[in-house]
C-alpha cells in the first residue's frame, strides 16, 4: 500500500485526452513531462517535476505509430526509473504486439514476450492493462499485471440499443469466451464465425454457427484493425438473414482501409472504446461510436494507490 506517497500520473504522446480524463476523474492535475523529438526522429524526454518518493503512473498505449509510442513509454520508464519513485506502474490501454504470442509457424518471434521484457527492464514495477489480445500474455510479466476489460462500457452501450432479440457474434473461434460472457450478461443467443487467416490482415468467413436469421447481431471483438474480418462478418450475417448487425470492438486502431470498409458496410454501428485515439477520418465516420474507459481506468488507478482490492473491476 502506498496511500501515504502522492499519486501522480504522467501522460506520452499517444493519447492524452485519455490521460486528461482519467486525471479529471481522480481530481489531480497530469504531471509535467516534456516530450519531443530531435530532428532525426530520436525521442527526447524530462520529467519537469520532482518524483521522489511518489507513486507514478505512466498511461501510454502503444498504438500508431506503434513503434514510436512503444520507444516512448520505455524512455519515459527509464527516466523515472532513475528519478527515486517509490513505484512507477505502466498504464497500457492497448497492449501493442500482442498478436504474435506464441510460435504458430516456423522462425517466427514472441513479440509479446519481447514486449513484456522490454516494459519491465525499463523499470515498470506493476502494468495495468486492458483487454489483452491473449489472456496468458499476463504470465509473459514477472511484475504484478492487473487485467482490465471493457465489457462493462460495451454492454452499457449495447443496452442502451434496445434490440428486441439480441445475438452475440464471436468473429472466429479464438473470441468464443469473450462473446459468450457478453451473451450471458444481455441474455442473447450466441452465434460463432468460422474463419479462415491464410495470410496477416485477411480473413475468409467459410461457415455460421448459430440461428441469426431475424436477429439483431452483435458482433464482439477485441481489436478492430483493417476491419476486413468485422465487414466480412457482417456480410456472412446479413446473407442469413439477419435483421440488423452491429459491431463492438475494444481497441479501434483502424488501420488501412478500415473506415472506407466500414463506410461501404452494412454495418448500423461500431461501438469503440478510447483506448486509442480516433483518427479524424474516424471521428468522422457516422457509423462510429466512441466510448471512455477512463472511470475505469481511473478507479483502477485509485485502487492499486491505496492498497484496495481491484478484483471487482475484472468483470
Amino acid at each position: 500500500m502506498l496511500k501515504e506517497h502522492p499519486l501522480v500520473v504522467f501522460s506520452g504522446r499517444n493519447n492524452p485526452a485519455l490521460s486528461s480524463a482519467i486525471c479529471e476523474y481522480l481530481q489531480i492535475e497530469p504531471g509535467r513531462i516534456r516530450l519531443e523529438d530531435f530532428s532525426d526522429g530520436e525521442i527526447y524526454c524530462q520529467i519537469e517535476e520532482n518524483v521522489r518518493g511518489t507513486d507514478v503512473f505512466i498511461v501510454q498505449s502503444t498504438g500508431w505509430p506503434p513503434n514510436r509510442s512503444l520507444m516512448e513509454l520505455l524512455i519515459m520508464l527509464d527516466a523515472f526509473r532513475r528519478s527515486s519513485p517509490t513505484r512507477v506502474t505502466a498504464v497500457i490501454p492497448y497492449y501493442g504486439y500482442a498478436r504474435q504470442d506464441r510460435k504458430d509457424k516456423p522462425r517466427v518471434p514472441i513479440t509479446a514476450k519481447l514486449t513484456a521484457n522490454l516494459i519491465t527492464v525499463a523499470g515498470a514495477s506493476r502494468l495495468l492493462t486492458m483487454d489483452l489480445h491473449a489472456s496468458q500474455i499476463q504470465g509473459f510479466f514477472d511484475i504484478p499485471v492487473d487485467h482490465l476489460y471493457a465489457a462493462p462500457v460495451l454492454i452499457e452501450a449495447i443496452r442502451k440499443h434496445g434490440f428486441e432479440r439480441p445475438t452475440v457474434v464471436s468473429p472466429d473461434a479464438g473470441g468464443v469466451e469473450r462473446a459468450r460472457a457478453f451473451a450471458k450478461r444481455l441474455k442473447a443467443d450466441l452465434a460463432i464465425m468460422d474463419k479462415r487467416r491464410p495470410e496477416a490482415n485477411r480473413a475468409e468467413i467459410m461457415n455460421v454457427i448459430g440461428d441469426v436469421k431475424g436477429r439483431d447481431c452483435v458482433i464482439v471483438d477485441d481489436i478492430i484493425d483493417t476491419a476486413g474480418t468485422l465487414v466480412k462478418t457482417a456480410e456472412a450475417l446479413t446473407d442469413r438473414g439477419a435483421r440488423t448487425v452491429c459491431a463492438a470492438g475494444v481497441h479501434p486502431v483502424l488501420s488501412g482501409p478500415a473506415i472506407e470498409r466500414i463506410n461501404n458496410s452494412g454495418l448500423k454501428q461500431v461501438m469503440v472504446t478510447d483506448t486509442l485515439a480516433l483518427s479524424d477520418a474516424a471521428m468522422a465516420c457516422p457509423e462510429i461510436e466512441q466510448l471512455s474507459v477512463a472511470v475505469l481506468l481511473g478507479e483502477a488507478i485509485r485502487r492499486i494507490h491505496d492498497g484496495a482490492s481491484v478484483s471487482s473491476l475484472f468483470v
